[in-house]
C-alpha cells in the first residue's frame, strides 16, 4: 500500500484551475533532485514525487520545496509514473526524471504555451550528460521526449525498461524550443553498473516478447551499433567523450544480447542483476 503526503494547499483551491502538475519518481536521488525542482519553480502549479522508500535526503529535500509525496513499493517505471498521473490535480501532467532539469528557454516555452493556452502534446529535446559533458551528436542527439501531455488521454506502458507514452494518434505534438539537461552519468563506473542492470531488463523484455538471441545479431550488432553512433551519427564530434559514448552503446547492446541468448538456455528464466 501507497500513502499520500499533501503539500501545502488544500485541495479546493485547484479544483477549478487550469494547470499543470509535475510528476517524477525517485529512489535515493538526493544527487539530483534539487535542481530538477529549482527548474521547475513558477512552470507548474504543483509537484508530485513518488518515492519508493527512499533512505537518504531525497524526502527531506522534496519537503523544502512543498511537493505532494507519494510513498509506494516499486512497481516499475511505467507503472509508478502512472501513479503520480493519477494523483495528479491538473489537467497537464510534466513528466520528469529527477536526474532531469529544464533549462531557461524550455522554462519560458512552457510558460508562454501555458498562457496561450494547453493543447495536444509537447516534445522536448533532451541533451544528455556524460562525465561532465552535454554531448550534441551521435545516438542521443536530438533525443526528442513527449513529456508534457493531457493527464486524462495520456499513460505510460508497462515495459521493464525504457518505457514509453501511449498517445493518442489525433494529439498534435508540439516541439518547443530549449533543451531537458539529463544528467545521465557523472562517471564511467556508474555507467558499468548501469549498463550492467539495464541490459538485464532489456534482454529480459526481449524475451517476454517471445524475441530471441541469435548468433548473427550478437556477432553484427555491436559493431554497426559503434558505427552508427560514431560516424554516421557524428559521435567523433564530441572528442573523447563520444568515442566511449559509442564504445558503451556497442558493449551494451553486446551484453542485452548475450543474456537474451542466456536466457534461451535450458534451465535459464531469469537473469542476475
Amino acid at each position: 500500500m501507497g500513502t499520500v503526503e499533501s503539500g501545502p494547499f488544500p485541495l479546493f483551491l485547484y479544483k477549478n484551475q487550469m494547470g499543470i502538475s509535475a510528476v517524477i519518481i525517485t529512489s535515493n536521488e538526493e544527487r539530483n533532485i534539487e535542481r530538477c525542482l529549482r527548474s521547475l519553480s513558477g512552470v507548474v502549479e504543483e509537484i508530485i514525487v513518488v518515492d519508493t522508500h527512499s533512505t537518504d535526503g531525497t524526502i527531506e529535500i522534496c519537503r523544502q520545496y512543498g511537493v505532494r509525496l507519494v510513498t509506494h513499493e516499486w512497481m516499475g517505471f511505467g507503472p509508478q509514473k502512472n501513479l503520480g498521473i493519477d494523483a495528479a490535480r491538473h489537467p497537464y501532467v510534466l513528466s520528469m526524471d529527477a536526474d532531469e532539469a529544464l533549462d531557461e528557454p524550455l522554462r519560458e516555452a512552457i510558460i508562454e504555451h501555458k498562457k496561450l493556452g494547453l493543447s495536444g502534446i509537447y516534445s522536448f529535446s533532451r541533451l544528455n550528460y556524460y562525465y561532465g559533458k552535454f554531448l550534441k551528436h551521435g545516438l542521443e542527439f536530438p533525443d526528442y521526449k513527449v513529456r508534457l501531455f493531457p493527464r486524462d488521454q495520456v499513460r505510460w506502458n508497462n515495459d521493464l525498461v525504457h518505457e514509453d507514452l501511449i498517445c493518442p494518434s489525433a494529439l498534435a505534438d508540439t516541439l518547443l524550443p530549449g533543451f531537458l539537461l539529463h544528467y545521465t552519468y557523472y562517471s564511467i563506473r556508474e555507467q558499468m553498473q548501469k549498463a550492467n542492470r539495464y541490459s538485464s531488463l532489456g534482454a529480459e523484455l526481449y524475451f517476454q516478447k517471445g524475441k530471441r538471441a541469435s548468433w548473427f545479431k550478437i556477432l553484427l550488432n555491436p559493431p554497426f551499433t559503434f558505427l552508427q553512433a560514431y560516424i554516421l551519427r557524428r559521435g567523433f564530434m564530441d572528442g573523447a567523450h563520444g568515442f566511449v559514448v559509442a564504445v558503451f552503446h556497442s558493449y551494451s547492446n553486446f551484453m542485452k544480447y548475450t543474456k537474451l541468448w542466456e536466457l534461451g538456455q535450458p534451465g535459464k528464466d531469469v537473469l542476475d542483476r
